[in-house]
């Protein structure tokens, strides 16, 4: 079993890594949901991974770029 020790670890990794390491969780995620196992699906989920990163990276770095965008998709007197 592993020791809490190892959890700290990975929390402040995730912390630190900001957007670009949660769009990198997201788009891994997506492509493990999308495909199952062989080499050329490998290679998918290494791509789904890489633009994960760069959609984080690009569009979720400015949270006030984050919240004109939801209040494009969600007007802001009706939602929150």
């Amino acid at each position: 079993m592993p020791s809490p020790d190892i959890f700290q670890r990975i929390k402040q990794t995730l912390k630190r890594g900001g957007p670009g390491v949660i769009g990198a969780i997201v788009g891994f995620f997506l492509a493990l949901i999308w495909v199952r196992f062989g080499f050329f699906r490998l290679v998918f989920i290494l791509i789904l991974t890489a633009l994960g990163y760069y959609i984080g990276v690009r569009y979720f770095s400015d949270r006030e770029t984050v919240r004109r965008w939801l209040d494009k998709i969600f007007p802001p007197g009706k939602f929150r």
